[in-house]
């Protein structure tokens, strides 16, 4: 048997291991991914199906995790796991060819030592779902706000590794994007085994899905890696919703045990499936299909949670609700939403589906994944990704997810993705260009001013202003925040302000500023006390404004 491991902190390199006499110790830092490797002593005509190869993990505290490997090529499976405590923690492998001395058997250790770096995706640990079930944080309790961006063919040789990707890497971290949404290589908007979904090593797998081609999830994985060590937590989407009929529910969870076991040690967030319950665009029996997606996904999502040691957050992505893309809501996470592409005329069904939901039982996160990506049909400019931002998150949801026409379908000025199934093109816009649209840099804004406050405490109250938005008048202004302590108002019109604030508390002085979501800048208003209502003067300038209340 022959022994190696990697450890994938930031510049770590590959290091080689002696042959053990005795079950060897590695060293790892506490929620850093740490990989090693088996030899297999037998051969295998597929590999990727003929044998499973777990590790049984101790922890320090004598619980076990069962974790499994993937086969990375050759005669070799790699494991990877990411302590969750400081101390030893003890392994041995299970293989279900247990005559197999090489994957069988093997044990080891590994010593978990505080991490000392500055990534806050090691030094906070992965995400989880909150005690309230409202927002996100990390594994110590630190509130994690979601900024998503969309770049769901990132894994294609038209996004080039390293330089395009890392350029665009480190553009959404600079703006304080905090995800980004990335299909695991079965794609949206394409026929099977398309060349636009091919990577420098190919396709994932052969035409019939029975074996796997380690060399395309290689290329991917130093892509995944580097969001991780961007600071950028990876939402997995495992596949397009309408490749499970294509593969069957088998096959696909033997595609997300593989997932799983690539990037399961990752802080990343399971996406089952984008457009779950949606039937490939040229379906001869949609309605069949749709209602086999919607029953197997909700199987898949059962079988995510059992393998998934690390409890990655699992949701799936919709044509509407992920709450009514599977049969039953309690195996996923949090609700994410896809509420349209129809520039202003999509305010409604926002506003609508995300209210909704934060109403709803189980209560669960909300986060809208997919609405009118800027630029999209040369419309939904960067008022709309403001108007969408604000009226989200002062409705409930626990963050917002951003898209650019151009970056998710990875256009080029010399490779425009083209045409979809349904024979019409969403755009030729190149990535270079979507990239520098305005919107995403508005929305890192808003995101850093959120910031300077607890927003994980705060809890819609339109009622606070009046008037305020309604199913007859959704451009009325929303509003959130925390009573006696904070108070936030977006007004998407400000021609004239003849709102008055309302339910202010007796005693309480509040601090009040106008904040220009274009630019950032502050116009303070003074301090405002001794009233129970408030009538704000306008803003400086005729366009949407941000109206903050801070207890001074």
């Amino acid at each position: 048997m022959r022994f190696s491991r990697r450890s994938f902190l930031a510049g770590a390199s590959a290091l080689s291991l002696p042959r053990p006499s005795k079950a060897q110790q590695i060293e790892a830092a506490v929620h850093c991914p740490v990989e090693w490797a088996f030899t297999s002593a037998k051969s295998y005509s597929n590999p990727f199906s003929d044998v499973d190869v777990d590790v049984i993990m101790r922890d320090p505290d004598g619980v076990e995790l069962r974790i499994p490997s993937f086969w990375s090529g050759a005669q070799t499976w790699r494991i990877r796991y990411s302590p969750a405590k400081l101390g030893t923690h003890t392994w041995r492998t299970v293989s279900s060819d247990p005559s197999n001395t090489g994957l069988d058997g093997q044990q080891g250790a590994i010593v978990a030592r505080p991490y000392a770096g500055a990534n806050p995706l090691y030094r906070h640990g992965p995400l989880q779902v909150a005690k309230d079930h409202r927002h996100f944080e990390h594994a110590d309790g630190t509130p994690f706000f979601w900024l998503a961006d969309t770049w769901w063919m990132g894994l294609v040789k038209r996004l080039r590794w390293p330089e395009d990707f890392q350029l665009l890497a480190a553009d959404r971290q600079r703006k304080g994007f905090t995800v980004i949404q990335i299909v695991a290589g079965l794609y949206p908007d394409m026929p099977e085994r398309d060349p636009r979904g091919a990577n420098e090593a190919g396709f994932p797998y052969d035409a019939g899905y029975s074996e796997i081609n380690p060399a395309y999830f290689d290329r991917a994985d130093v892509r995944i890696r580097h969001l991780v060590e961007s600071n950028i937590v990876p939402c997995i989407v495992g596949c397009w919703g309408y490749y499970l009929p294509i593969l069957g529910v088998e096959k696909m969870k033997r595609h997300w045990r593989y997932l799983i076991a690539r990037w399961g040690a990752y802080p990343a967030v399971w996406c089952l499936a984008g457009e779950g319950a949606m039937p490939y665009y040229l379906s001869k029996q949609p309605e069949r299909d749709s209602a086999m997606q919607k029953a197997g996904w909700t199987e898949l999502g059962k079988y995510v949670r059992s393998i998934s040691a690390n409890k990655n957050p699992i949701t799936i992505h919709p044509s509407s609700s992920a709450r009514t893309t599977v049969e039953d809501p309690a195996v996923l996470d949090f609700d994410m939403l896809q509420t349209g592409h129809s520039d202003r005329e999509s305010i409604p069904n926002t506003v609508n589906k995300v209210t909704r939901s934060y109403a709803a039982v189980p209560v669960m996160p909300v986060v809208n994944g997919e609405v009118c990506y800027e630029g999209i049909q040369e419309a939904s400019r960067q008022e709309v990704q403001r108007f969408m931002f604000w009226a989200c998150v002062l409705s409930g949801a626990a963050g917002h997810t951003y898209g650019a026409n151009g970056i998710w379908q990875v256009n080029t000025p010399e490779q425009p993705f083209g045409a979809s199934p349904h024979g019409r093109s969403w755009g030729d816009t190149p990535w270079q260009t979507a990239y520098q649209l305005p919107g995403s840099a508005q929305l890192g804004m808003a995101k850093g001013l959120l910031a300077k406050y607890p927003w994980w405490r705060m809890e819609p109250h339109p009622e606070w202003i009046e008037p305020h938005w309604s199913e007859q008048n959704y451009m009325q202004p929303y509003g959130a925040g925390i009573p006696g302590e904070l108070r936030i108002f977006y007004f998407a019109r400000t021609g004239s302000v003849n709102h008055k604030i309302v339910q202010l508390e007796p005693g309480v002085r509040y601090r009040a500023l106008w904040w220009n979501p274009v630019s950032g800048k502050e116009t303070d208003l003074g301090t405002i006390t001794g009233a129970d209502e408030w009538h704000p003067p306008a803003p400086p300038i005729f366009q949407d404004y941000v109206l903050v209340m801070e207890k001074a």
